[in-house]
């Protein structure tokens, strides 16, 4: 909000960027001074700081050559006047996470910031009395624009959360009334739950009036939400089971969809209205049509300008008429809600030349027993594969009895081929002995899935899958280990 009224364009940084990437953010947006926070990496991205770039030292910083931001303050004297942007006037240069390549530089003007957040927060009623409590980077569109900016329209308290260690507490402590989240988390609640009351006798005992209350209560609390009258979901989608399973601890469920080149505003669904398999209903100012490929494109008040320095790549980026292209595949219901059916150029072709979209498979595959994330690949193959990363307490099983699991993830697979087209089922799960990161190269800075790097971190498990073997031959699709 300074660099806002002083006149000033932000540029956002994930704190686990690597050096390199750094660097390059830092070159590439041209910016002119740095401010570091707390940082537990520091010392491993120090050497992507372009040499003169001028640093300011804020609060809980790592140790370093560098201005204090206190004693700046003590300096200078604040300015007395009221700056207003005009609508026109970038004002935040935000990163995408580079899934595909070298991060690009999305860039939002004052209008299309200020009327993102104001949109958004009409559909969910956000007002004074609510709190909310940010968890993810600021650098993530996800959570400056639904949250951050929000904030400063809408009047709401923000609370933050210390660490990761400390996550349950500072939610308990917040008490949010509104409650975002990727579905990555969601599903981890869900099996936390599961994990201490199986899953059988929760429903049994939601169904009983009086004690289903009190095992909401007690639930709810545990996991400081008692106070929440809507959550949310968004980043990626979430499978209707999940949401069915909040819905019935009493949590009112919606599904939203966005981009950081929309600046979030595009879906979101009505509380009390939403429909489960659907990412909502277009909020005020946006308009949607679909492609004949089945590609949505839209229109939106939150739309970037482009990309920063690359003229090509945002031309790219829109229809001759001027819509976005976002690269999802979807369709409206008959309700007008959005429906996600995959991205475009995930679509692979088996060698059958069947088209596959591994989107709707890995939502199967991540609320299965024992598996926190997957990949589902096969282009060129006869079926298509997976490879899958345990959650903690199996990895933990896995190491002392990796039969047992190897076996769990056969029944997995059969369950989860039960629900899919022939052409779509998996021939085998492959288990990845470690756990996927953003230091190594798999999950982007906002806990996605890098498609094309795992796909080549395994590409023995695709040159395993596509000769002949005795467990094809046979029809079995024994899970496979590999290393990281």
């Amino acid at each position: 909000l300074g660099i806002w009224m002083a006149g000033h364009v932000a540029v956002s940084i994930y704190p686990t960027v690597s050096a390199e990437t750094l660097g390059y953010v830092l070159e590439h947006s041209e910016a002119k001074l740095l401010f570091v926070g707390k940082l537990a990496t520091w010392e491993e991205m120090a050497p992507g700081v372009p040499a003169g770039l001028p640093l300011v030292r804020c609060a809980l910083s790592p140790a370093l050559d560098a201005r204090e931001y206190e004693e700046i303050l003590e300096a200078h004297a604040p300015i007395t006047d009221d700056p207003t942007r005009a609508d026109d006037d970038t004002v935040l240069l935000c990163y995408t996470s580079g899934s595909t390549g070298k991060p690009k530089g999305v860039v939002i003007t004052a209008g299309a910031s200020v009327a993102a957040g104001r949109t958004m927060g009409v559909r969910l009623g956000m007002g004074r009395d609510d709190r909310l409590i940010s968890y993810l980077p600021l650098a993530h569109a996800f959570e400056r624009g639904l949250l951050e900016i929000p904030s400063f329209q809408h009047g709401f308290q923000v609370f933050f959360a210390e660490s990761l260690d400390t996550f349950i507490e500072d939610v308990q402590r917040a008490k949010p009334t509104i409650f975002q989240s990727v579905p990555r988390l969601w599903i981890k609640f869900k099996l936390a739950i599961e994990a201490k009351m199986p899953p059988a006798r929760l429903q049994r005992l939601l169904k009983t009036p009086l004690v289903g209350g009190l095992v909401r209560g007690k639930i709810l609390r545990g996991l400081g939400l008692e106070k929440t009258r809507v959550c949310g979901s968004g980043t990626a989608p979430i499978p209707g089971e999940v949401l069915g399973f909040y819905e019935r601890l009493g949590l009112t469920m919606v599904e939203g969809y966005a981009m950081t080149e929309n600046w979030c505003a595009a879906t979101l669904g009505t509380p009390g209205k939403h429909r489960v398999g659907t990412v909502g209903e277009p909020v005020a100012g946006t308009r949607f049509r679909i492609s004949d490929v089945g590609e949505i494109e839209m229109q939106s008040p939150g739309m970037m300008s482009g990309y920063y320095k690359q003229p090509d790549v945002t031309a790219a980026a829109f229809t001759e008429d001027g819509w976005l292209k976002t690269g999802d595949r979807g369709a409206f219901d008959a309700h007008g809600s959005l429906k996600i059916t995959g991205r475009v150029k995930e679509l692979f072709k088996t060698s059958k030349g069947k088209y596959v979209a591994p989107a709707p498979i890995e939502n199967r595959l991540n609320t299965s027993p024992g598996i926190e994330l997957s990949c589902v690949m096969g282009r060129g193959l006869t079926q298509p594969i997976a490879v899958v990363q345990l959650d903690e307490e199996t990895r933990a099983l896995f190491a002392t009895d990796p039969g047992r699991v190897e076996a769990q993830m056969e029944d997995v697979r059969e369950a989860v081929n039960a629900q899919l087209e022939k052409h779509e089922r998996l021939d085998r799960i492959a288990i990845s002995e470690g756990e996927w990161t953003i230091a190594s190269g798999l999950l982007t800075p906002t806990m996605k899935i890098r498609r094309a790097s795992i796909e080549e971190r395994f590409a023995a498990l695709l040159e395993y899958s596509s000769g002949a073997s005795e467990d094809r031959v046979h029809g079995k699709g024994a899970a496979k280990r590999l290393e990281l």
